[in-house]
């Protein structure tokens, strides 16, 4: 028995599972920092969708119904592409000159002087900035309608008292409006963490690819079949930390709508 456990113990605290057990941060880091920038981009597109202006309401309108149209898949692979090679593009104007590009035989970059080498936290970086426009898209509808939904009484009174466009809108209308919106916004929080789930496709070295790693067949030359397919194991802990992670979300969100409800229409809040 002694054995066993110290097996177990050896097993599952090796270099291997030390880098998976760090790679949760990964998880962690692009979840936090995709929500911000969804919050942000879900204010901006739905402060563009009630602009006065014919123009800037048709880039709010466009931006919410064009990316929530794209698959979450598609456009993690799309994006940082296309700005990983916009950059390289960009560079190759400053430093590329007719020789050089005419003797690179690589059809990418156009010289290997523009040559753009990311790490995983650049990739990291690309992949929250995804994580926000794609799910700031759906925040941008959730705060349209709950800016919608907050009695124009309060917004008339507020102009009444001599506040200006700019006023009514960040200090009554904004604020107003965070108790329409924080439940559907719980819900596209949801939505995001579990697209982290997709981080390994930009070459992260996340906890699904960990997981797929560790928990495959296993052969030593010094000892032989150490196990056989584990995967399923490590999926079931990938399972828990999801679910976990939802339930401490839910627990968040309804602090956050005590919070937000405390004073301003209680029987909506409630």
């Amino acid at each position: 028995m002694f054995e066993d456990f110290a097996f177990w113990v050896a097993y599952l605290t090796n270099g291997k599972h030390m880098t998976w057990y760090a790679s949760f941060q990964f998880t962690v880091i692009a979840a936090l920092l995709g929500g911000a920038l969804a919050v942000v981009f879900g204010l901006t597109g739905a402060t563009l969708k009630s602009s006065r202006f014919l123009p800037l309401r048709l880039i709010g309108s466009t931006y919410s119904a064009i990316v929530r149209g794209v698959p979450d898949i598609l456009f993690f692979l799309f994006f940082p592409l296309a700005f990983e090679q916009g950059v390289e593009w960009f560079i190759s104007t400053q430093v590329c000159s007719a020789d050089m590009i005419a003797a690179q035989n690589a059809p990418w970059p156009p010289c290997k002087e523009a040559n753009w080498f990311l790490g995983t936290t650049e990739y990291l970086l690309l992949a929250s900035v995804s994580l926000g426009l794609v799910y700031g898209a759906f925040a941008t509808n959730v705060i349209h309608g709950a800016m919608r939904s907050v009695p124009q009484g309060q917004l008339e009174a507020a102009r009444a008292f001599g506040m200006s466009s700019s006023q009514v809108l960040w200090r009554v209308h904004v604020r107003q409006m965070w108790v329409y919106a924080l439940p559907g916004l719980s819900n596209v929080w949801l939505l995001l963490v579990k697209a982290t789930s997709l981080l390994s496709l930009l070459q992260i070295a996340d906890i699904v690819l960990w997981a797929d790693r560790l928990g495959a067949p296993n052969f030593l030359p010094a000892v032989g079949l150490v196990h056989d397919d584990w995967r399923w194991r490590y999926y079931l802990v990938l399972f828990l930390f999801y679910i976990l992670v939802t339930w401490i979300s839910e627990r968040v969100f309804e602090a956050i709508m005590r919070k937000a409800g405390r004073g301003i229409l209680s029987e909506v809040a409630a």
